[in-house]
């Protein structure tokens, strides 16, 4: 009645009686899938089965396998802007997109971006270690004042040792134009330097953590309150330093490679 020849026919039976050989594999890709809450792809999920899991896996097997069981991490949308215009001193593009560093505190990059929460806002202000993408200091605030980036600063300032001159590249949003942004810098010998006018791509790396922490927290879960939110923004940028693997560190977390390129060096 189907139309196939009897052979297909018990072929396809006895591929059907088969146990999945994938069977355990796809168990360890639920476990990793929610124990990260839905923020790794096949990428990052392939790179965790193969590093900390010991299963050696093709990464397009682990796609098909995400595929069947009905797995995929979220998408990602758009930031603050602080662009006022010419309200102060704008500084020359010294990083010129380069965001490899050799070592830590050697380029840091910055920016503000802006949360709704059951009509409230809220406005993170982040520093970002290029050497491996650890964010070494944050600050939040109900309003996008100036504190809010000063006290930031204050954090990071604590994170440098003898010796150190990094470069802090952010866009030309108000509040880097500011004389007392530049004089903290200075008295902390920190070389400023900024994204061309309207041009996101000169501050890149941070824009993507933006978009991770948005797909991967802000809509990825529901939140009671402000306060609710903020509770997991803290735990979420714990996670991203010391458990979030990444594949250009080698599948470790940042603060996992930085711990082990400081004891080999």
């Amino acid at each position: 009645m189907a139309g196939i020849k009897r052979s297909t026919y018990y072929y396809w039976v006895k591929q059907m009686n088969r146990p999945d050989k994938y069977r355990q594999v796809k168990k360890v890709i639920q476990e990793i899938y929610h124990e990260h809450k839905g923020r790794y792809g096949y990428r990052r999920i392939t790179l965790e089965l193969r590093n900390n899991r010991g299963i050696l896996i093709n990464h397009k097997t682990v796609l098909r396998l995400m595929n069947e069981l009905g797995l995929k991490s979220l998408v990602r949308m758009k930031k603050y802007r602080s662009y006022r215009g010419k309200v102060g001193k704008t500084a020359p593009n010294i990083l010129e997109r380069d965001f490899k560093a050799t070592k830590p505190n050697e380029k840091w990059v910055t920016d503000i971006t802006e949360f709704k929460i059951h009509g409230e806002k809220l406005y993170l202000s982040p520093v970002l270690d290029l050497y491996n993408g650890e964010i070494i200091a944050f600050n939040y605030g109900k309003r996008p004042s100036y504190s809010l980036v000063s006290e930031m600063l204050d954090k990071a300032f604590t994170r440098l040792r003898d010796g150190d001159t990094p470069v802090l590249h952010s866009d030309q949003g108000w509040h880097y134009q500011m004389k007392k942004y530049h004089h903290k810098l200075k008295m902390n010998n920190v070389i400023q330097s900024m994204s061309r006018k309207g041009n996101c791509l000169d501050n890149a790396v941070i824009e993507n953590f933006f978009g991770i922490l948005k797909s991967e927290l802000l809509y990825l879960q529901d939140f009671d309150s402000l306060e609710h939110f903020i509770a997991e923004l803290e735990e979420f940028i714990y996670y991203y330093n010391h458990k979030r693997i990444k594949k250009k560190l080698k599948g470790l977390s940042p603060v996992k490679f930085r711990t082990q390129s400081l004891i080999a060096a």
